[in-house]
């Protein structure tokens, strides 16, 4: 269930997440284009919480001298 939640943005935030919503902007409300930047967001943590896990099984000598497409071909 959606809840809602108050921010307070300066004078120039506001106008630039009201010029990304509405006439002529890409989300139909400046809500939608905050909840997709959230998403966002979320999707890039995740892509670097792999990107610190393949760096810790790099260090702990976790690895493979294959390529993608030598791993992929043995499929």
């Amino acid at each position: 269930m959606p809840t809602s939640m108050n921010l307070s943005l300066t004078d120039e935030l506001r106008e630039f997440v009201n010029s990304r919503a509405g006439d002529g902007g890409l989300y139909s409300t400046p809500s939608e284009y905050l909840r997709d930047l959230i998403r966002r967001d979320m999707e890039t943590q995740g892509v670097v919480r792999h990107v610190k896990e393949g760096l810790a099984d790099i260090k702990a000598g976790r690895f493979s001298d294959k390529s993608i497409l030598d791993i992929a071909d043995e499929d």
